[in-house]
């Protein structure tokens, strides 16, 4: 080490700082080196690329020994320094540049390797962690080539780490809260000068700056520590905002409820998120007169996406009473929602609390009657006169059959396009919104196949008007055809469950059971509470120029659970009624051919039967049996649309309870 510029006197000072400081994890080799640099020592420079000096790098033999890499040698890592320095060029020779020493990450991503090969990786948990880290880092935004400089990269381990001193101190430690309170700044500081600057007037900047909450949000709570992407990307721009959910847990859970968190919740993220309204870096608390939800403000916030471009029309004014994080369990905040709730959840109560009621009853008594070997008919009639033998009762004519069968396809594709809204979290939400074509397509499918929807109820409407009309010197509200609830639905009620108890025959019907009545007219409100809630959504803007935005947290509530309550109804007690009755089981296909056998009508309406007989007027809906491909066609449409149901139901049972 001739002609070095001090003398021994000083490098032997030097090694025995070093050696007093490092304690006994330092080594020889180390010694040499923290005699060169060693902080305060000197300063050391060395010609760059154009012959000006660049200062080298000098570090705290005392910050060193703290750290997790004391008691590494400094050539384990600056691996190509190989010999004593050269007089006037550090570790160069002959002006020749030192090949590049291994990197953090091809150190760390050796060792998991070596651990894993030799059988000890499940003793050193926290270097599986830094392999994981290092896979996360080769895949984000900062192990990209910097455009400003294309031999770096935009950010590299030792930017945020300092590799000599390095050490995360113990989680809930005094230390830690001061190392995540500093992360901003070193972030900040170093390179995103003009972001640390807004978030230092941010709520979360106050809290973890001025405060030092170790509980306030810093950079890596939102960007992540080593997967840190493009916030343009769409999976960042998702990640962050779930990321908002890990510390505001019940105002997440409010906003995935909304059509805003339920697309975002399926993956796709062109709809309004958390950082859109209340900002990214410089979140203000709502009542700041600058916060971006403030109430003066928020209209000019909607209209950041509702700006009268593309497909979304302005803003109205309406929009600023929305509430984003409203829901139905706290009356005081919100009142409408949470009257709204109420009335859907009576209504749900009572209609399955007496519907499933009603058919485990039936069940029941259908078990008890096989058990007893009661099986007769349930009706003791003479037998049918020769000419109607074989014969048909012609029930449905085409026209309400058709009426029918569109009716039961577009409410299973509304079901379809509308659960993984209602259930994005469920596991099969996000394939099924993929296979309808993601959530633009599945709401221009939904709203076609709800105009169907409703037109096919409008048209029924007009019909009956009609046929009410020709009638209407004959027609009785109250009459044995008439589809109008009566005083003897309610005694046929009273007597059916008189036989489910055993206390009574079966009771025999005429034209109309009541749970076909019932089955009739609860589309009428069914269509009404769905249909007005759903269209005041598909407008918003004709809505929100009229009504107050709390009505849209409202008609969200009734367009949900109404359609919850029809969906799960049909799938289980109209399914049950009409087909999977011990005494119509597994298909009834009377809706799709129209007849039924007088054998089967008989017995299903028998006052009807007894009264048409007597009067001479059965022959006029006696028809022959559908031919053979009919009820072949009949079978496995029926089968088929009885399997799509109840494939539905299965999707809506697993979203309601995975979502409990």
């Amino acid at each position: 080490m001739r002609g070095y510029p001090f003398g021994r006197w000083a490098r032997r000072l030097g090694f025995g700082l070093g050696l007093a400081l490092l304690g006994l994890g330092a080594t020889a080799d180390n010694q040499a080196c923290l005699s060169c640099h060693a902080t305060g020592t000197h300063k050391l420079e060395v010609p760059d690329a154009q012959g000006k000096p660049r200062a080298l790098v000098t570090m705290s033999p005392e910050a060193y020994g703290k750290g997790v890499h004391a008691k590494l040698e400094c050539v384990a890592c600056h691996s190509a320094i190989k010999d004593q320095p050269a007089p006037g060029n550090g570790h160069q020779k002959d002006g020749a540049a030192l090949p590049k020493s291994a990197s953090c990450a091809d150190c760390h991503q050796q060792l998991w390797d070596q651990a894993k090969q030799d059988g000890s990786a499940a003793a050193k948990p926290r270097l599986g962690l830094v392999a994981e880290n290092i896979a996360a880092y080769k895949q984000s935004f900062h192990a990209r080539v910097s455009k400003k400089d294309a031999n770096k990269v935009n950010a590299s381990c030792d930017n945020c780490h300092d590799t000599h001193s390095f050490a995360i101190p113990t989680k809930g430690s005094p230390e830690h809260a001061q190392w995540r309170s500093n992360s901003a700044a070193m972030c900040g500081e170093k390179c995103h000068s003009d972001e640390l600057e807004e978030y230092a007037e941010s709520v979360h900047g106050k809290a973890a700056l001025e405060k030092h909450d170790s509980k306030a949000a810093v950079c890596s709570d939102c960007h992540t520590s080593h997967a840190i992407g493009n916030t343009s990307a769409g999976s960042v721009k998702l990640a962050i905002t779930a990321s908002c959910g890990n510390c505001h847990a019940e105002n997440y859970q409010s906003y995935k409820a909304t059509y805003h968190g339920q697309i975002s919740t399926l993956g796709y993220a062109y709809t309004a998120k958390c950082f859109d309204c209340h900002g990214s870096h410089g979140i203000l608390e709502a009542k700041n007169p600058d916060s971006k939800v403030h109430p003066d403000n928020r209209m000019d916030t909607c209209r950041n996406c509702h700006n009268g471009k593309k497909e979304l029309a302005e803003a109205p004014k309406g929009f600023a009473s929305f509430q984003p994080h409203g829901h139905p369990h706290d009356f005081e905040r919100y009142p409408q929602m949470w009257i709204g709730y109420q009335i859907m959840v009576q209504l749900l109560v009572g209609t399955f609390g007496f519907f499933w009621l009603h058919t485990l009853l039936w069940f029941y008594r259908e078990y008890k009657d096989r058990q007893q070997a009661k099986l007769r008919p349930h009706v003791k009639l003479d037998a049918l006169p020769p000419d109607l033998q074989g014969k048909h009762f012609k029930r449905f004519g085409a026209i309400w059959r058709l009426a029918h069968i569109t009716f039961a396809l577009s409410l299973m594709i509304l079901t379809l396009t509308g659960m993984p809204l209602f259930y994005p979290d469920a596991a099969w939400a996000p394939w099924v919104m993929q296979a309808l074509g993601g959530p633009k397509v599945a709401g221009l499918i939904h709203r076609v196949n709800a105009v169907i929807f409703a037109g096919v109820f409008f048209w029924h409407l007009f019909y009956i008007a009609v046929r009410i009309w020709k009638k209407r010197k004959t027609f009785r509200i109250f009459g044995p055809d008439s589809l109008v609830p009566n005083l003897q639905d309610g005694k046929d009620m009273l007597a059916m469950f008189k036989w489910f108890f055993g206390k009574g025959p079966r009771p025999v019907f005429e034209h109309w059971t009541y749970w076909e009545k019932f089955d009739y007219w609860a589309p009428f409100w069914g269509v009404t509470i769905i249909g007005v809630s759903g269209l005041m959504m598909w407008l918003p803007n004709v809505t929100g120029a009229w009504l107050p935005g709390w009505v849209f947290n409202v008609a969200a509530i009734f367009h949900g659970e109404e359609a919850f309550l029809a969906v799960v109804f049909l799938f289980t007690v109209h399914f049950f009624n009409n087909h999977f009755r011990p005494d119509k089981f597994p298909l009834e296909i009377v809706m799709f051919t129209g007849t039924m056998s007088l054998e089967h009508y008989r017995r299903e309406h028998a006052v009807e039967y007894e009264r048409l007989l007597k009067s001479g007027e059965l022959h006029k809906y006696v028809v022959d049996a559908p031919a053979a491909p009919m009820s072949l066609a009949s079978k496995v449409l029926g089968f088929s649309l009885i399997a799509v149901g109840l494939t539905l139901l299965a999707g809506v049972a697993i979203g309601f309870f995975s979502g409990a």
